[in-house]
């Protein structure tokens, strides 16, 4: 039976390899980019057969050659008669072993280098940087393409010379060549000379690694900065050079004794490059650091930070980066600030990362839909005016709870529906968003227009689906018929067939699922929908690209697309710092949210949005678009794999008007600019200015998230859409500088301006601004009441805008249910808190917010009432009915505090209302409520957040 039982598992796994390897080719067919699947297969095989039958030939090739060399006389010796034993036993089956062994180093070295595919087709096809380095002289293209697959192949001679050597020792030992006990010689001459030969081999190996260490040194982290530091320059290049010579005499020595007997010069050689390498490659550079470049190490590496800093720049793509002195004298004029308020356009103040709970709950329609936690930012043209707005899409989480079975769940519930949309400056009645697009079927009065609302491919798609089948009914949307919804079937391009016995029994082994061999429901012209996460797909598309973390839906021209950003990424640009993308991208979204995907933690030293990829809601077309024409990574890949990105002139304008610039390019942007805005060498040895994204305010302990808003930059005559964050000065909670990119295709688009506020008057950061929201009288006692039965407070995200002159910070608060069994709650807008220089102020709009700021009110206290009269005689200017009302004001807030100290929480509910009373009355005496007017300080109770 044994040979049987092997028979069928060698079938088996066959058929495993065939069943991944064809079914893959099927799916990169249903989207088009056959040849990408097609391209990396071919590059694989070659690389494993290629690297397997290398290893294979020279190991086993020594091999054979050491067992020929066998002495015929092997000296009996204790040592002799013990290795007589395994002789006797390894002898008979000498091939099968030798054989076996071979095929498993085989196999593993060509499992090891196929997966180095990548290296070897960028090579092939490399195109030049027309950018050189400063050490070397060399194109860059050379360190990007070039030396790493040198140091893959010299990666694979060496290991398969060491293999060799062990191999021949182990057979010249196992029948005699080499022996540790016994008079004479240890090693036989044909031993001696075969050993010889191997270990010059090697040497020489070492002698060429030695050279090509050299151009290693550009990403040296040995100075102040990465690259080629003094030392490495002065003393480990020289060093690296003397050791690539020395090795080569030492080689030829090792040849040598081909010709004669004795293993003196091989030795002497060989000690002498170890000496070396100890001397000259490690002695010699500490050396120099220490007593030439530590004392003077600015003057030293003066020229080595330059460049970096140089290189940095241009390989992260911020030496366009304007940085603009700004702050220094802020508009005070009431007039002029009323003039930047009017100019000032929509703020977007509806929270993307808020308010998913709320999409959910009002625009679910039936529990088995879903939106995602954390929603997109885009721009639609609205009644003739471009608009920020907050999109989601209606996907489908599943068949009901109670309800499911295999036709259900593969079968019927098979897409969402539905693209929900909200205006992004403003809310409705009751403070929920004031949405655009809404509820189903799609009305064919809405003004974004869909024609095709399903969502067969989307972020929370099942694993698969069978769909399209001849008579197949799948819920399309639920409605108010006798049957409760509308059926629909799919007739999109995607997919893959699933109506002959060879592919169900494919994707039956594929997905383990007995069902889609078995089950009768599928019917003829049937499709398998699967690894349909558009994320997923663009990246199996467009397997160079690292993706961005948010993909977002965007209405185009009737039909829902989901639009993604590519980068090209490399770690060997010369000269340039490298960054962890995890790290860099990590902020309180990438933590908290599922929905936005974090990046892995690879290490990168260059990086271009170089590609703008859709994939169609409906029927999964895949279309990459090159975006930066003059990326030398993308033109490689072009190459590679023909055909499949289309130039950037194909870009269907009502596409490119959705394009927004990348989020994670920018994390990484502004991780490098909080160093290398610093562009004078001396001060950034010195660590002057720099800088760090501030933490989430409202989230403590993660990093602030970069944000999308409208808005108009100093210097620009109108708004436009960009992506904005800010910096703290390291270790300081103040405001350092306010940065913003051009998020719209354009002129503008990706170009970065950095405000830098003047260090010796820095506003406050966004913890401070924070603070001070929550500790300003009247913004605290507005606070205060919405956290009053049982509900808390969701703050949203701080915006930073630039505003006459200084900055304008505008929060959204939200108001939230504490929740229970029953309950789902979810935020609606409670207030808006803005503060203005030293104004801060809440209120339900932003438009009277920003009048209580600039009218310079919101922070100044009423005048004192004058002794021995109630209330207080007020100044002339007020009116009786103002006077009045600032009177009772302050009497309800002494009883209010009075009571909050005896716990009479009765007496404090009657002063709050009375404070309501009082502020309304002073508000209808048409004069503006004094943000700082006496109110009440309460202080926590169990309900307040």
């Amino acid at each position: 039976m044994l040979p049987i039982l092997v028979v069928l598992a060698v079938l088996l796994t066959v058929f495993l390899v065939f069943t991944s390897v064809y079914t893959n080719l099927l799916w990169h067919r249903s989207i088009g980019f056959a040849d990408v699947y097609t391209t990396q297969l071919r590059a694989k095989v070659v690389l494993f057969f290629g690297a397997a039958l290398f290893m294979t030939l020279v190991v086993g090739a020594n091999v054979a050659v050491a067992y020929r060399l066998r002495p015929a006389y092997r000296p009996l010796s204790v040592e002799q008669q013990g290795l007589e034993r395994y002789r006797a036993v390894i002898d008979p089956r000498r091939r099968l072993i030798a054989w076996s062994m071979l095929g498993v180093l085989g196999l593993l070295t060509g499992s090891s280098v196929a997966g180095q595919w990548p290296v070897w087709l960028a090579f092939l096809n490399r195109t030049p940087f027309g950018v050189k380095d400063p050490q070397f002289n060399k194109d860059v293209s050379f360190y990007v393409f070039t030396y790493p697959f040198l140091r893959l192949i010299i990666g694979v001679v060496f290991a398969t010379v060491i293999l060799s050597i062990v191999a021949a020792v182990m057979v010249h030992y196992l029948y005699g060549g080499l022996r540790l006990q016994g008079p004479g010689d240890k090693a036989s001459p044909p031993a001696r000379a075969h050993l010889s030969v191997l270990f010059g081999v090697f040497i020489l190996l070492k002698a060429i690694a030695y050279w090509f260490d050299r151009y290693g040194l550009v990403h040296s982290e040995r100075g102040v900065t990465a690259g080629a530091s003094y030392t490495d320059v002065n003393a480990l290049i020289p060093a690296k050079t003397i050791l690539a010579v020395i090795a080569l005499i030492c080689a030829a020595m090792f040849f040598s004794n081909l010709l004669r007997r004795g293993m003196m010069l091989p030795g002497v050689g060989f000690t002498l490059l170890v000496l070396s390498a100890i001397l000259l490659g490690g002695l010699y550079p500490l050396l120099v650091e220490q007593f030439q470049v530590k004392p003077d190490q600015l003057a030293k590496e003066r020229e080595y930070i330059s460049r970096n800093i140089e290189a940095t720049r241009r390989a992260y793509g911020v030496d366009g980066a304007k940085v603009v002195q700004y702050g220094q004298e802020p508009v005070t004029d009431k007039e002029k600030l009323q003039q930047e308020a009017d100019r000032l356009g929509g703020v977007r103040v509806l929270d993307p990362n808020v308010v998913g709970e709320t999409f959910q709950q009002l625009q679910r329609i039936r529990p088995f839909y879903r939106f995602p936690d954390t929603l997109d930012v885009d721009r639609y043209q609205i009644d003739g005016k471009l608009v920020d707005t907050v999109v989601a899409l209606r996907e489908l989480s599943g068949a009901p709870a109670g309800q499911r079975s295999w036709v259900k769940d593969r079968m019927v519930y098979t897409h969402g529906y539905g693209f929900v949309s909200a205006f992004g400056d403003r809310f409705a009645d009751g403070n929920v968003p004031d949405f655009v697009t809404k509820n189903m079927p799609v009305s064919p009065e809405q003004k974004i227009k869909l024609d095709r609302p399903e969502i067969y491919f989307g972020e929370r798609s099942a694993t698969y689906s069978v769909v399209g089948g001849a008579g197949q009914q799948e819920l399309n949307y639920p409605d108010n018929s006798e049957s409760g919804q509308q059926s629909s079937t799919y007739d999109g391009q995607g997919g893959v067939a699933i109506d002959s016995f060879f592919h169900k029994l494919l994707y039956a082994t594929k997905f383990q699922d007995k069902n889609l061999l078995l089950s009768g429901a599928i019917n003829n012209d049937a499709k398998l929908l699967y690894d349909r996460a558009p994320r997923e797909m663009v990246q199996k598309a467009a397997p160079w690209l690292t993706l961005d973390g948010d993909p977002y839906p965007a209405v185009v021209n009737g039909r829902i697309l989901w639009i993604l950003d590519g980068y090209t990424t490399t770690s060997n640009y010369p000269y340039s710092e490298e960054t962890s993308l995890d790290d860099a991208t990590r902020d309180t979204i990438t933590d908290t949210r599922s929905a936005v995907a974090r990046q892995t933690d690879d290490h990168v030293n260059y990086m271009r949005n170089s590609v703008k990829a859709t994939v169609d809601a409906y029927d999964g077309t895949v279309h990459l678009y090159q975006w930066d024409e003059n990326d030398p990574i993308t033109k490689t890949w072009m190459k590679v794999f023909d055909d499949t990105v289309q130039p950037r002139s194909s870009i269907p304008p009502e596409l490119e008007a959705h394009f927004r610039y990348p989020q994670d390019l920018f994390k990484v942007q502004r991780k490098v600019l909080a160093k290398y805005h610093v562009t004078d060498p001396s001060a950034f040895y010195n660590g002057e200015g720099f800088w760090e994204v501030p933490q989430d305010p409202s989230a403590k302990g993660k990093r602030q998230p970069p944000y999308y808003q409208s808005l108009r930059m100093p210097g620009q005559d109108a708004e436009s859409f960009s992506l904005t964050t800010v910096f703290n000065p390291s270790n300081n909670p103040q405001l350092a500088a306010f940065m913003a990119v051009g998020s719209t295709p354009g002129r503008d688009y990706g170009q970065i301006q950095i405000l830098q506020m003047p260090r010796n008057a820095q506003p406050a950061g966004p913890g401070q601004v924070q603070n001070s929201f929550e500790t300003d009288t009247q913004v605290k006692a507005d606070l205060f009441a919405l956290r009053q039965g049982g509900t808390k407070t969701v703050p949203g995200n701080l915006l930073t805008i630039p505003f006459g002159g200084s900055l304008l910070y505008v929060e959204p608060m939200y108001t939230m249910a504490a929740g229970g069994t029953e309950q789902q709650p979810y935020p609606i807008l409670g207030k808006i808190l803005v503060r203005y220089g030293d104004s801060i102020a809440a209120a339900d709009t932003l438009d009277e917010a920003l009048k209580q700021v600039l009218g310079g009110s919101s922070s100044a206290p009423p005048p004192p009432p004058e002794q021995g009269t109630e209330g207080g005689d007020q100044p002339p200017q007020l009116s009786a009915a103002a006077q009045k009302a600032i009177g009772d004001l302050q009497k309800a807030v002494s009883d209010y505090e009075a009571a909050q100290k005896n716990g009479d929480y009765p007496a404090m509910g009657d002063a709050w209302k009375r404070i309501k009373d009082a502020q309304a009355a002073l508000a209808a005496a048409g004069q503006e409520r004094p943000a700082s007017s006496p109110s009440p300080s309460p202080s926590p109770t169990p309900t307040e957040n």
